[in-house]
């Protein structure tokens, strides 16, 4: 059942918006402390990454200001495991993200990002 933002999801929530800060970004351990190392990620280009080229492509990015988000919604999938959507806003466009997270962390699972046509 999908569920707006409570408490309950603050951990999840706060994992997420640190992978979004390009201080995190840059910092390849700690982004690594917050991806399993089996995660997979479909890019807004319909790229697959991996874990590894996450973290190195994560490293290299430009800084850049945290994207104003919005329309978080939360569905707890199992017991350890909690599926995340969100709306990024960026000036030349907007993305839908879903998250799948592991609660035992947090630590991301698998992270898919499409583009929202204009």
């Amino acid at each position: 059942m999908w569920e707006a933002y409570t408490e309950d999801f603050a951990d999840i929530k706060n994992a997420e918006l640190a992978l979004l800060s390009s201080a995190v970004r840059a910092d390849s351990a700690e982004t690594s402390s917050l991806l399993a190392e089996d995660f997979a990620e479909i890019g807004r280009s319909g790229r697959r990454w991996t874990y590894a080229d996450s973290v190195v492509a994560l490293a290299g990015e430009e800084r850049r200001p945290v994207p104003r988000t919005s329309e978080w919604l939360f569905n707890r999938v199992s017991a350890e495991l909690v599926l995340v959507n969100y709306v990024i806003h960026e000036p030349d466009q907007n993305s839908r993200h879903a998250s799948l997270w592991d609660t035992r962390g947090p630590t991301l699972r698998y992270h898919h990002g499409t583009v929202v046509p204009r």
